[in-house]
């Protein structure tokens, strides 16, 4: 039996060679990545086949000459001598082999690889030119709806919420007709916390939650004093889990102190569990949570930690108005549950358009209780005003601004929203009321 080795700068190349020289069943032994590229030890089937067959007859009673070794790459075989090979030997051999990739299985991967990749380039140019088509067409047949759009996108609003209130906007609208509509539409979408449903009046306990920076305990110290200020500072207390940040439970005390609110520290379950036990009495609990990442790990526990027990702990999530559109998006998914009681958008005073974040809150259908506009406690917490948000967005466009697109940028803009997979999601489906 013949094996030979096989040296190329590929694998490809080299089961090419295996294939020319000994056949496309030959057996592959063993590959491996030397210096110049890939060497392959292959021998042929019927070697391997007729091997076994010598194997299985007995042997005669003259001697015969012992199998070759080994042989290199030239395919010469040696004088010397070894010991006649054993079925063991012929079935170690046969099992390397399966080990081994089928040739046509290793050649036909990459190819398909270099066909899909194909096809996903074709379908962008198609979609591209199709969308081209569908924008030209309705600038000719509704100019006004594409201005409209061109003013929603300017703002900072998202293709698909823009994408969806134009589909519902009625025909025939001119510029100014159709911007009165989308603000009505807006407000008619924004759900708000009215006077009557404000947190501090309404009691409970709540726990703020959101990424790190979000203003949580600033936001926890102004919610504190507005209740202190009208029921007392005897009708709240607080409560904290953040132990992780240096220092972090000790501004929360001297918030406390200032006000004359008790501040709890807990560690885990049990502790919050038996804390809110104690505090039953109490009008409003609010609970300073440790910020996480969206995509921390840890997120599942947080969740854990305010789900466990008999007592109902509402979450309110805080979102910064100067964040990016698609991260604010990414962190509502994260952070939204069933106890979810609605959001507090904070930092709206530095942010230059406040579209994003105000998109994000009427696609997830969030509940808006307050509106945080600065570091004082309790002066920069308003309760929000739909008229004052849907307004400021709408007159947000900034044209100097380096990210607006320009007049022939909207069409491969649009294209690349129908790439990604956003238009016509069910996720998304019904995010607007009628």
């Amino acid at each position: 039996m013949n094996v030979r080795k096989f040296y190329a700068s590929t694998t490809r190349e080299a089961l090419r060679q295996v294939r020319d020289a000994l056949g496309a069943d030959a057996i592959i032994l063993a590959n491996r990545q030397v210096a110049d590229g890939i060497e392959i030890m292959a021998v042929a089937d019927m070697d391997v086949a007729s091997l076994a067959g010598a194997a299985e007859r007995p042997s005669p009673a003259k001697p015969r000459p012992a199998p070759a070794e080994f042989s290199s790459y030239s395919g010469s075989s040696s004088a010397a001598t070894s010991p006649p090979v054993s079925r063991a030997q012929i079935a170690e051999v046969q099992e390397k082999s399966k080990s081994v990739p089928v040739e046509n299985e290793v050649s036909l991967e990459p190819i398909t690889q270099d066909i899909v990749r194909e096809i996903k380039f074709l379908r962008g140019m198609l979609e591209g030119q199709l969308s081209g088509f569908a924008w030209s067409d309705l600038q000719r047949k509704e100019p006004s709806k594409i201005e409209a759009m061109r003013h929603l996108l300017s703002v900072g609003l998202s293709p698909l919420l823009s994408r969806q209130m134009l589909e519902k906007m009625p025909s025939g609208y001119n510029l100014e007709k159709s911007l009165r509509w989308l603000r009505a539409a807006l407000m008619h979408n924004l759900h708000v916390a009215k006077e009557n449903d404000d947190i501090v009046d309404r009691g409970g306990v709540y726990a703020l939650v959101g990424p790190t920076g979000v203003g949580k305990t600033t936001t926890v110290a102004k919610l504190a004093a507005r209740c202190a200020l009208k029921h007392g500072p005897s009708s709240m207390a607080l409560i904290t889990t953040d132990t992780y940040r240096i220092g972090a439970h000790e501004q929360l005390r001297i918030y406390g102190r200032i006000l004359g609110v008790p501040v709890y520290v807990i560690k885990d379950e049990a502790d919050l569990q038996l804390t809110l036990s104690d505090l039953q009495s109490k009008h409003l609990i609010l609970i300073d949570t440790v910020g996480m990442s969206q995509r921390d790990r840890r997120l599942s526990e947080q969740v854990a930690l305010l789900s466990g027990g008999g007592c109902t702990i509402k979450r309110l999530l805080l979102l910064s108005a100067n964040g990016q559109g698609s991260t604010l998006d990414d962190v509502v998914r994260s952070y939204q549950t069933d106890d979810m009681d609605g959001c507090i958008l904070t930092k709206i005073d530095e942010a230059i358009s406040i579209g994003p974040v105000l998109d994000v809150v009427i696609r997830h259908k969030l509940k808006l209780h307050y509106v945080a506009n600065g570091q004082r406690v309790p002066e920069d917490l308003h309760l929000p005003n739909p008229v004052y948000l849907v307004d400021r967005v709408l007159k947000s466009a900034l044209e100097a601004s380096p990210f607006i697109l320009q007049e022939t940028e909207y069409p491969l803009a649009m294209a690349a929203v129908e790439s990604a997979g956003f238009a016509g999601t069910k996720r998304d489906a019904g995010a607007l009321r009628g």
